[in-house]
């Protein structure tokens, strides 16, 4: 999902902490990888549950979901899985956590909505909003961190950048104004919430990234 626009942007000038050597084995990064695609999904359903705006993805697929009458979830899969036909011509290829990715958010993000209660005053819903945000910079570090393939709609943007020459930040940000133009003329949410993932997301995500990420230390990785 949307933190998974900022692999690349919240890898730039971070350095993994030093961890044992066993937290880089594929068990170990497939448990962050299911972890953190589904506290991604979690964050997802409380940012649309507040009610204050989503982030930019969301708020297509959430004017989406209004259209259709169908569940958010199942209109998250179904976007995923949209936006990997448009990695054909853009020659990406998908890892295992961008399969995961693309159907494993949505269901998480259903299933928390049935969950959450519905907040009542002003300060419950910016609590909701900022805990989601919170969780989402968090759930981004521990996936990304797994090293196991970008997400659909991180791959679309880093795809866009190789073909165009244009850069990381210009292409995530055309496609961030374009998703969240159609949403809310779809009648998807936008505000504070939005505003408050946008301000923070970048610091969140590059701060757990740093915790997470299963990068082998430098000192082991240098050429010599």
């Amino acid at each position: 999902m949307d933190s998974t626009d900022l692999g690349d942007t919240a890898r730039r000038g971070h350095r993994p902490l030093p961890r044992p050597a066993q937290l880089h084995g594929p068990v170990s990064r497939g448990v962050r990888l299911l972890l953190g695609l589904t506290l991604y999904g979690a964050s997802v359903a409380m940012l649309i549950e507040a009610g204050l705006g989503t982030m930019p993805w969301s708020v297509l697929e959430v004017g989406l979901a209004g259209r259709l009458g169908a569940d958010v979830g199942l209109v998250i899969v179904l976007v995923s899985f949209v936006v990997l036909l448009l990695w054909l011509p853009l020659r990406q290829r998908p890892g295992i956590g961008t399969v995961v990715n693309a159907v494993w958010v949505g269901p998480a993000a259903t299933v928390t909505l049935h969950l959450l209660p519905s907040p009542g005053a002003l300060v419950a819903q910016l609590s909701l909003a900022a805990a989601g945000v919170v969780l989402n910079g968090l759930a981004t570090g521990l996936y990304i961190g797994a090293r196991l393939g970008p997400g659909p709609r991180d791959g679309l943007m880093t795809g866009l950048h190789a073909r165009t020459g244009w850069s990381l930040r210009l292409v995530r940000t055309g496609i961030e104004i374009a998703v969240v133009a159609t949403g809310f003329a779809l009648g998807g949410v936008v505000g504070v919430g939005t505003l408050m993932y946008a301000l923070t997301i970048g610091p969140l995500a590059q701060l757990f990234l740093r915790i997470f990420d299963t990068a082998p230390d430098a000192a082991t990785t240098r050429p010599g």
